[in-house]
């Protein structure tokens, strides 16, 4: 066994351990907890493998060294135990806490998340980052939530496990939590996998810090939100509740938070309401402090159309109603708003691959799926490969596809029944896709030749996607140096920009800059 393969294996033995563990007198205290405060049935604390880690230091590490007799050092890489400083031995990670698993998106236990059942601190504690978990690229529950997110082609976004926990039991399914962290990038990217239109919803707490956290995390994946890589929804309950709070306060809770989500403004309309708090337009200082604020955002909407219809929307909030001011201040907006940034280097806002980057994306993607399908024991590499490099499917069709794949291997028993369970699936369905999947089902001598040495091919697909990936951000970098506002801006994406340009000359030493 790989060395991954036998940390899943660990963790998965650890799950049991801690569901085991819950069920017994010493788990009582946390059981309680589930089953009152968070009015958790049997049925969900089951479905999510929700456990509880014994008080003692070394109860764990007992278990899974002595008794089940795996080597220590890997349970210690599975980030369960814990070295002592002075060398004499090991302690369990986690002690008298309740234990919330957290699994991959193809449902393999990763990591733990934990809440203390007293005052310690802190509340929360997750698993360190190991060869299987890294905080900053797993969300919770997306294992059970990609198929609805597929299905209704939209991610919900809550900040706590049991936000997410709830609002799967009451139902609502496509939804994920971020890890006690920020939400990144990499966490983004990966949910936009499972979203053909990139829709996604972030529910974050209404009080001040979920507010904050909510503009943190608009912030840490700007250029893809600026750039429209992303179709951002906000949603944020009313009287500062979270899901959880939301949900256990109506009896139509269901129903109440569907109504909320088709209601969620779109993230330029809640960052404008967010201008507006406890500012008075009728004072000059409130007044101008809105209209730089209003200024500083429309100057980062890439896409025309957008920013024109968002300059007409502003302005009629300043003029307050006054049709006589309305021209004036939309006139000045506008001046402020679209003032030249610097030369123009015939860079279309929005990216869009040329025809060598679409030819080069195409072949190396029907590469990748032609290879999965007729070489079962290439696809751990495959999937390890696309997470590596933090990839995705371009083309919609193979990106469809690709998703389609994915959820059948779940359900199949035999890896090499994956090929007519898909063909059978293809045949069963009415879809828009207007591709033609068949050459990707059988081979010939062209195919054949295409994919004579698989581990080769896989390598040379995953470049050829990379380099694409990389080429698409270096051109994103270049377009918002020409449309940085100020010198922080400026910096960063100057950084940014040469890094892509070293990364592109790392893969391929005779790519030149533009």
């Amino acid at each position: 066994l790989s060395l991954k393969e036998q940390l899943y294996e660990i963790m998965a033995v650890a799950v049991s351990f801690y569901q085991h563990a819950l069920s017994q007198p010493q788990g009582e205290k946390a059981l309680d907890y589930l089953k009152v405060q968070r009015q958790l049935t049997p049925e969900t604390i089951a479905t999510f493998q929700l456990g509880y880690s014994p008080e003692g230091w070394e109860t764990l590490y007992r278990y899974l060294v002595e008794q089940k007799r795996y080597p220590v050092a890997l349970v210690e890489q599975a980030g369960l135990i814990k070295a002592r400083q002075n060398g004499s031995g090991y302690y369990d990670q986690f002690r008298d806490r309740l234990m919330i698993p957290i699994f991959d998106s193809q449902g393999r236990a990763i990591a733990f998340g934990s809440r203390t059942l007293g005052n310690e601190q802190p509340k929360y504690l997750n698993s360190p980052d190991t060869p299987l978990f890294e905080k900053g690229k797993t969300l919770f529950a997306l294992d059970r939530a990609k198929q609805a997110i597929i299905q209704q082609d939209l991610a919900i976004v809550v900040e706590g496990y049991f936000d997410a926990i709830a609002l799967h039991a009451a139902g609502i399914t496509n939804v994920v939590a971020c890890l006690g962290t920020a939400l990144s990038q990499e966490q983004i990217k990966l949910l936009l996998r499972y979203s053909e239109s990139k829709q996604i919803i972030f529910n974050f707490d209404a009080d001040q810090a979920g507010i904050k956290a909510t503009q943190r995390a608009i912030e840490e994946i700007n250029s893809l939100v600026y750039s429209g890589q992303v179709n951002l929804k906000i949603l944020n309950l009313p009287d500062g509740k979270d899901a959880d709070e939301f949900l256990k306060s109506r009896a139509d809770g269901y129903l109440s938070y569907r109504e909320l989500i088709e209601k969620s403004p779109f993230w330029i309309d809640w960052q404008i309401s967010q201008m507006l708090v406890n500012k008075d337009l009728k004072q000059g200082l409130h007044f101008q402090q809105v209209a730089n604020s209003m200024v500083s955002l429309l100057q980062k909407l890439i896409d025309s159309n957008q920013r024109t219809f968002y300059l007409d929307y502003c302005a009629e909030i300043l003029a307050q109603k006054d049709a006589t001011r309305l021209p004036y201040i939309l006139k000045n907006l506008s001046k402020q708003v679209n003032k030249p940034q610097g030369k123009s280097l015939a860079i279309k806002r929005k990216s869009i691959l040329d025809k060598s980057e679409k030819n080069g994306t195409e072949k190396a993607e029907w590469l990748l799926l032609l290879i999965y399908l007729h070489y079962p024991e290439y696809r751990e590499i495959i999937l390890e490969s696309l997470d590596e490099k933090d990839l995705i499917f371009n083309l919609p069709d193979y990106r469809w596809l690709w998703q389609v794949i994915l959820e059948l291997e779940n359900q199949i028993t035999k890896p090499r029944d994956l090929m007519s369970a898909l063909q059978n699936h293809l045949l069963m369905i009415t879809t828009d896709k207007n591709r033609d999947f068949n050459s990707l089902f059988h081979l010939n001598e062209h195919t054949s030749q295409e994919i004579f040495q698989p581990e080769e091919q896989i390598k040379n697909a995953i470049i050829a996607l990379e380099k694409i990936s990389l080429m698409e951000y270096r051109r994103y970098c270049q377009e918002q140096l020409i449309n940085a506002i100020d010198s922080n801006q400026r910096e960063f994406y100057q950084q940014e920009f040469y890094q892509t340009v070293n990364k592109l000359i790392a893969i391929d030493p005779l790519y030149q800059q533009a």
